[in-house]
Parts: C-alpha cells; structure tokens; sequence
C-alpha cells in the first residue's frame, strides 16, 4: 500500500485527511482506535493506484462512503475490479447511511470482519488483561 513518487500524492493525502466530510468524520470517530471488532483501521490509504476511505489490512477490506467522487459506475467498476485484485473486499456505504444509521453501519462492517477474519482473530484480549489486572 505506497503512495506513488512524488509529492504532488502526498499533498493530496494530506489535505484529504483534514478536510473530510461529515460522514467520513463520524465513521473514522467510530472506526478509530478498534472499536469495531478489534481490528485496526486507517483511513485515506493509497491501496495502488486508489486512495481508500478506510481500510482494514488484517482483513483485507475496504470501507468507501459513497460522495461526488463515487458518482460515476463504469470507474467504480474498474475501481472495485483494482481492489479485488489487490485482494481486498469492499463494502460501500453511502453518506446518509452513515448520517442516518451508523450503527447499522457499524454493525454492517462489524459482521465483514466476522467473515473475514474470523472468530478467532477478532476476540484477541486486550494488553491489560492477564495476571495483575
């Protein structure tokens, strides 16, 4: 997952990651520090030649908010065809979604990562828990 050369991407990135819409904001604040199934995301990832919303690189899976920049289907095609090759999954919510139901949401990607990773991988204990704690 690199950035192409240059520092034109990387300017890109950047301002992505503090200008993000609404529902990115509030799918990231629910996302971050794994609160979802224990599993790490990130968010504004270059994933080839494609910068992902959020990604999840122990399961292999994409999470895109639907705005302007996923309007047109023949690019999200290929987009979506990229990815898949790359060997990550995709699931796509659009932004009244993620206004209107984020715990659906939530839930949704909670119930991808069950399938992905499995069971096993997501119920890790916490770096607390043992003897002393």
């Amino acid at each position: 997952m690199r950035r192409p050369p240059g520092n034109e991407p990387l300017a890109c990135i950047c301002g992505m990651r503090h200008v993000g819409t609404e529902p990115e904001k509030r799918l990231w604040a629910a996302l971050r520090n794994r609160q979802i199934g224990g599993a790490k995301s990130r968010r504004q990832v270059w994933v080839g030649a494609y910068i992902a919303d959020f990604v999840c690189a122990a399961a292999r899976l994409i999470v895109e908010v639907g705005g302007d920049t996923h309007d047109d289907p023949t690019a999200e095609a290929v987009r979506t065809s990229a990815l898949n090759a790359r060997g990550f999954r995709l699931v796509r919510v659009a932004n009244h979604e993620v206004m209107q139901n984020l715990e659906g949401v939530t839930a949704m990607i909670d119930q991808a990562l069950i399938l992905l990773l499995g069971c096993a991988e997501r119920a890790r204990p916490s770096r607390l828990q043992g003897e002393g704690f």
